[in-house]
């Protein structure tokens, strides 16, 4: 049934403003056909939308895997200003922001809102 079906990330933020200042100008992201809060991101697509319960959500909200580009998204998002987060796990170890588990490298971020995001190598 739906396997076969695609899926999208869904994001609640308290201000859309804001929200879109960073998922456009910090993240990159295109709108999707006109809809404002619509994003396209690859074959994926990411819906932001205003929530009085945003940010309460304590886990990942949305991944991307980008393969062997992680360092260079990783520079330019810092150059942007991004902070990234840092986490205690086990058998990870911190490469300056990046987090390392053999051949696994990410990195994890808030939006504006505090909503977590992840960018991996995979």
């Amino acid at each position: 049934m739906l396997n076969e079906k695609n899926a999208m990330a869904t994001i609640a933020v308290r201000d859309a403003k804001a929200a879109r200042r960073f998922y456009e100008g910090i993240l990159g992201l295109k709108i999707d056909s006109g809809n404002s809060m619509l994003y396209r991101s690859g074959a994926s697509t990411l819906v932001i939308y205003e929530s009085e319960y945003a940010a309460t959500n304590q886990a990942t909200s949305a991944t991307w895997g980008v393969g062997g580009e992680l360092d260079a998204i990783v520079a330019d998002l810092k150059a942007k200003g991004v902070t990234f987060e840092h986490y205690e796990m086990p058998d990870m170890t911190l490469e300056g922001d990046v987090h390392v588990m053999g051949e696994f490298k990410a990195v994890w971020l808030k939006d504006p809102d505090g909503n977590i995001l992840h960018i991996n190598n995979q």
